[in-house]
């Protein structure tokens, strides 16, 4: 007979009160969960977790899980999180343990020992029948001891929530043993090494529960097609990689006595098999995630006690949903057909006779099916016992009806991504089991009042985010419900801070960006200590932000696009994961944001301080930011050097100084920064030349930004090495010399496929989200976001290059902008520039460029904005309809002629062509001699003659000083 701690009756026995303690001793229990076990309370069997016999005080039963232990997802507070990590036992587990001598018991579950084996000493405790070690922080090889425990019955090493640590099999024959093993779950121990696990397992006589999710199986060693899993009543395979044209094996459909089976996350083919329908015992069947490409099969009626179904997130699932499903009416619960991006068709009727359903998640499946006509198929039976409606992204319209207040037991109703129109009825406000409700991204308008909240008391996710409502509730209202997370982007709530969120008290996700704010945010409000996810941007918030000490548990702060003003709050915590002030009008120094407090690595991903009035030198503690990835200071009043501690930013993805009063030369410490995928250093006023080792270190450089400062020197050839590389900015500066010929290794410049440089991935959730840049394009400055992965840039005005265009530029396929202009390249506009299909613009004004403009310019249908104007260009502008509607501008200043211009072009004399014969026509050869002495002089004196009394011409210094022959003058004139 066992005893409860509060129902001892015999006193534990002295060595096994003494194994206790020991074991205490060497574990780490930083929330005192074993204060009880103490010296002074003699009887162990009173101490929390221990059960002993009820007659002879032996200890059977040691409970050591952590009583927080639960999966993580995206809904899991902080606090959670907190309690859950403070709740570990560390440490290591004592071999004392081996003086419980009758231990029958232990669970050591959700603990965490800090990457050490599994002990080998367990496999000595051969009373046990319950052995517990899942998600406790072990790592290495699962000791061959264990199958010592002959009278084991339930065995868990589940691993598979524990990143970094590997547990791993290397072979499964010390588990033939284990006859009466009934239950098996070594999810995510790796299994990759094994090719007995299917053999051992199908020869345990007693197995009824086998779980090896996520265990890095790659395939089903040989089996008969008949199994001998008589007892087996649970598989879970799920998460594992059985090849890319891996079937289901056909042993699989002679598990008839299987009630729950999982072969979700694989890589399963083809059709859905015939087989599975002889599993007519099925309560639990998910075959979700696989790349099944068939159609639905129409056997459901036989798993007549199926309750959940899932066949969701199947990317080539087709069809639409079955009528068979009708023949489940008195077992389905659940069913699940989230992501099938090509399934189609509308809800069948045949649903609504599914009455005891309480989940259907139909997400991405493509209905295009009126809310209405949905909502009354299911009205018959189902709405008033439906618990979770999923139908997110499905083409849904119309508008809702007071139809929704049927829905008393609803506690998830997801409808966002939708074109969903009209307003949001009164009756939602009847919903007293709801907990979490989505209908963002919709076009509902109109107004929410109290009444829409009224019976909400259980409300937990609240988000109808991208609408045109209007809260209008009460200033002094109170509501009923206390919200973990709220999302209002772009609903109207202002002009006053809304004063009801005061009353929050569990409020730790908030966004009201873009919602019509024009006031202050209460002091009060910075007193909220559950507060992690806030999203105040793109309103007119003014005042200053206090610092505060209690919102202890904010990890990512968005305040941008305000006017915010006053120093910079005072942010010590190193919880931060991102911080967004930008567009605001904050000034002064940045050292006490930094640097105060901070005395070991923080989370911080991203910081965006741009667009204010902040001044100063940039300080030199960046040593403890070693996760940032973004980091925007541009747009302010810095001044000074950029410090040598920025080269720590080993993490740095995208970094942004443009726009201050920076000086100095590019810091050697920054090559350190080798993932920097953009940096924009342009508007300061560094110098120097630019260093090798950019080209050298920075291979994953997409954006390089260097516009309007005093760098000088050569084209370092080492850019060429930068074949990432899709915008280079080189404008306003002092470089000379001529571009090299290797710039045609700027194969992203070169190539059209747009995911060769994509977008720089930030982390999710956060409110900067792409990259944005500024270009100069066609004289404006535009800014650059969700498109610029399809931006291919290259801009080096206003230098001294000097040289012919290097031919190898027209290389450049993909570029959209191409600026050379105010440079002294001189020689021809390259004849291959045809090559570039996608320009839209060229700039190569303000140059020494002579000769012809190439004809197959006029083959460039993309093109837009072209300037050729201010060089020394001849002959006639080619025709197309894309050079004859530019301005008269983007010639003027060189001797063309034709439309767009005012200038008609003189009548040229051809010259013959050959005959048939290939004789040439002596009279021709006559005329054409006499025709060239004459074109030669006319041309001597209209296009020299000019030049005698032209002031701009004649003080061009390359202008030949005397002109003794014809030959001089033609060579100059060439």
């Amino acid at each position: 007979m066992l005893t409860s701690p509060m129902e001892a009756h015999a006193r534990c026995i002295k060595s096994e009160r003494e194994a206790l303690l020991k074991l205490k001793q060497d574990l780490k229990d930083p929330a005192n969960r074993l204060a009880s076990w103490n010296i002074s309370d003699g009887n162990c069997c009173t101490w929390s977790g221990v059960v002993c016999d009820n007659f002879t005080g032996n200890v059977l039963e040691l409970h050591l899980g952590n009583p927080f232990n639960h999966p993580f997802t995206y809904r899991t507070s902080k606090a959670e999180y907190v309690a859950n990590k403070r709740s570990k036992f560390g440490g290591k587990i004592n071999p004392s343990l081996l003086d419980l001598k009758h231990l029958n018991y232990l669970d050591l579950s959700g603990n965490c020992f800090e990457g050490t084996g599994i002990p080998t000493f367990l496999g000595s405790m051969r009373k046990l029948r319950y052995l517990n070690l899942s998600e406790s922080g072990f790592m290495g090889m699962v000791p061959h001891q264990l199958g010592n425990l002959s009278n084991l019955q339930y065995l868990d090493i589940n691993n598979i929530y524990y990143d970094g640590l590997e547990l791993y099999v290397e072979n499964f024959s010390w588990l033939s043993g284990l006859y009466l093993l009934q239950h098996l779950d070594l999810s995510g121990v790796n299994l990759s090494r094994t090719s007995d696990w299917l053999r051992v397992t199908n020869a345990l006589p007693s197995l009824a529960v086998l779980r090896l999710s996520g265990c890095q199986l790659q395939h089903f060693p040989p089996l008969p097609a008949t199994a001998n899993f008589s007892s087996l009543d649970t598989l879970d395979v799920s998460g594992n990689q059985f090849g890319e044209n891996s079937l289901i094996p056909s042993w699989v459909f002679g598990l008839n006595h299987v009630v729950y089976l999982d072969l979700s996350y694989n890589y399963f083919q083809g059709s859905i098999p015939e087989g599975l329908q002889n599993l007519t015992s099925l309560i639990h069947f998910d075959l979700s995630s696989n790349h099944f490409n068939s159609s639905l099969p129409n056997w459901f009626h036989k798993l007549s006690h199926l309750e959940y179904l899932s066949f969701g997130s199947n990317d080539n699932l087709q069809g639409s949903i079955s009528d068979a499903l009708e023949n489940l009416t008195t077992s389905i619960k659940v069913l699940d057909f989230f992501m099938n991006e090509k399934m189609e068709g509308k809800i069948p009727r045949s649903l609504g006779k599914l009455c005891y359903l309480r989940s259907i998640s139909l997400s991405d499946v493509q209905m295009s099916q009126d809310i209405s006509e949905i909502l009354n198929i299911l009205s018959s039976c189902i709405l008033d016992g439906l618990e979770s409606l999923d139908m997110m992204n499905c083409k849904i319209f119309g508008h809702l009806t007071n139809q929704i207040g049927q829905l008393k037991n609803l506690d998830t109703f997801l409808l966002s991504d939708n074109s969903i129109s009209g307003r949001i009825p009164s009756s939602l406000g009847e919903l007293s089991s709801l907990k979490y409700f989505s209908l963002s991204n919709n076009t509902l308008s109109g107004y929410l009042s109290e009444i829409h909240f009224a019976n909400l008391s259980k409300l937990l996710e609240f988000d109808i985010s991208d609408n045109s409502l209007t809260l209008n509730v009460s200033p002094n209202w109170i509501p009923p419900f206390q919200v973990q997370e709220l999302n209002l982007r772009s609903c109207h709530l202002g002009p006053r801070f809304p004063s009801w969120l005061l009353s929050q008290n569990f409020l730790r996700d908030l966004d009201i960006s873009s919602s019509g704010i024009v006031d202050t945010i209460p002091g009060e409000f910075w007193d909220s200590s559950e507060i992690s996810v806030l999203n105040f941007s793109n309103n007119r918030i003014h005042g200053e932000i206090p610092n505060s000490s209690k919102a202890t548990l904010l990890v990512r702060l968005d305040l941008s696009s305000n006017n915010l003003s006053g120093p910079l709050p005072l942010l010590s915590s190193n919880e931060f994961q991102g911080i967004d002030l930008s567009n605001n009008a904050f000034s002064g120094s940045i050292s006490h944001l930094l640097c105060h407090g901070i005395k070991e690595s923080t989370e911080l991903q991203i910081l965006d301080l741009g667009d204010n009035f902040l001044s100063g030198e940039i300080p030199d503690c960046w040593i403890n930011f070693q996760l940032l990835r973004v980091l925007n200071l541009g747009n302010n009043e810095f001044t000074g050097n950029l410090p040598p501690s920025m080269g720590t930013l080993s993490s740095l993805q995208s970094l942004h100084l443009q726009f201050n009063n920076l000086s100095g030369a590019i810091p050697k410490s920054l090559k350190n920064c080798a993932r920097l995928q953009a940096l924009n250093m342009g508007n300061n006023q560094f110098s120097g030349n630019i260093s090798t080792w950019i080209g050298e270190k920075f291979s994953r450089m997409v954006i390089l930004n260097l516009r309007s400062n005093k760098f000088g020197g050569l084209f370092p050839r080492e850019l060429c090495l930068l074949s990432s590389l899709q915008v280079l900015d080189l404008a306003y500066n002092n470089f000379s010399g001529a571009l090299p010929t290797c710039i045609s290794n700027f194969s992203a410049m070169a190539s059209m496929n747009y995911s060769f440089g994509s977008n720089i991935r930030y982390p999710t959730n956060f409110s900067i989200s792409i990259e944005r840049t500024l270009l100069v394009m066609k004289g404006n400055i535009a800014e650059y976001s969700s498109i610029l992965n399809l931006v291919r840039f290259l801009d080096v005005s206003k230098n001294n290059f000097s040289g012919e265009i290097p031919v190898q530029v027209t290389e450049l396929a993909a570029l959209r902008s191409l600026n050379l202009s105010h440079n002294h390249f001189n020689g021809r506009i390259p004849e291959s520039i045809d090559a570039m299909r996608l320009i839209e613009v060229i700039d190569l004004s303000s140059n020494q460029l002579f000769g012809k403009i190439p004809r197959g310019i006029s083959r460039l249908t993309f093109l837009n904005h072209l300037n050729l104007s201010y060089n020394n260009l001849t002959g006639e502008i080619p025709l197309s309809t894309q050079l004859q509607s530019l301005d008269a501008s983007s010639f003027i200043g060189n001797d063309l002629c034709g439309p767009p211009l005012p200038q008609n072009c003189t009548q040229n004399v051809s010259i013959p062509a050959e005959d048939q014969n290939g004789v040439e026509n002596e009279n021709e050869v006559e005329w054409f001699y006499v025709s060239m002495a004459l074109g030669f002089v006319v041309g001597f004196w209209f296009v020299l003659g000019p030049l005698l009394v032209n002031r701009r011409w004649s003080s061009l210094p390359s202008l030949p000083s005397t002109l003794a022959s014809a030959k001089e003058a033609r060579t100059w004139v060439a």
